[in-house]
């Protein structure tokens, strides 16, 4: 059976981690590098690094934290942010990302998608769609760091992205997004069904039942930021309690659950 990914993610403005609710009233949580080695030595799988101010702000993500990331890192690195051209991406690649995500651009210009596997690899681009509900069981995609609602079926996106060459969907509730009241299970049942390429759940975990529950309903990864930001638990804890409820993981040699 395919492992399961644990994923800590560091949403990223001006050098800083950054958290809040549903996008919004971000606070700072303290410094990529930092975070991104603590969270290496206690099992994470890999690292997503999101640069939320970049394409408001017209830029790809941050070189400089990319390559302060990969100067700490041996395990994973996906770097998302502001990525518009196969020249965003081949810097952020240079610099140290293992994989890029494309957001806005690709829902404007979805054949980017293509250009971009076809030439660094589908195991190199993850689609991240940002996803806010409409109705029940609808959902809507939302661009521009969670700024904008398009008129577009979140679902059925993930579906188009995943067939132009998408290698992973990091799928995103606004919603749920740092209220910690658990994945949208829904959602992620929906994605998992049309799509043939991993799913990365994200937004809303805060504990390790969340991570369970959007592991059954067919997430490949999960991914949370608060729940360690905030130090209420440590990514070796939370392995060694998925282990205790038969979750397929990569569990590190030692065992000190606080």
């Amino acid at each position: 059976m395919p492992l399961k990914r644990l994923i800590p993610c560091l949403d990223v403005r001006d050098g800083r981690v950054v958290k809040g609710v549903r996008f919004a009233d971000l606070r700072d949580a303290g410094d990529p590098v930092e975070r991104a080695s603590l969270y290496q030595a206690h099992g994470a799988d890999e690292i997503v690094m999101l640069d939320v101010s970049a394409t408001p702000e017209g830029r790809r993500a941050s070189l400089k934290t990319v390559e302060r990331l990969r100067g700490v890192l041996s395990i994973p690195l996906t770097v998302g942010g502001g990525v518009r051209t196969l020249d965003d991406a081949s810097a952020l690649l240079s610099a140290g990302a293992d994989k890029v995500g494309v957001n806005t651009a690709a829902v404007a210009h979805p054949p980017l998608i293509t250009r971009l596997a076809d030439r660094f690899g589908v195991q190199c681009i993850v689609l991240a769609v940002d996803a806010q509900r409409a109705a029940p069981d609808v959902w809507q995609v939302v661009v521009r760091s969670g700024t904008q609602r398009l008129d577009r079926d979140a679902v059925a996106w993930c579906g188009q992205g995943a067939a132009l060459g998408a290698g992973e969907i990091l799928l995103t509730s606004v919603d749920r997004d740092g209220t910690h009241e658990g994945y949208d299970l829904n959602l992620i049942r929906a994605v998992a069904r049309a799509v043939g390429v991993p799913v990365i759940a994200s937004g809303g975990a805060s504990t390790v039942g969340h991570l369970v529950e959007a592991l059954d309903a067919g997430a490949d990864a999960v991914l949370a930021a608060s729940m360690f930001h905030d130090g209420t638990t440590s990514i070796e804890a939370v392995k060694a309690r998925l282990a205790l409820r038969d979750v397929p993981l990569r569990l590190l040699q030692r065992s000190s659950i606080p």
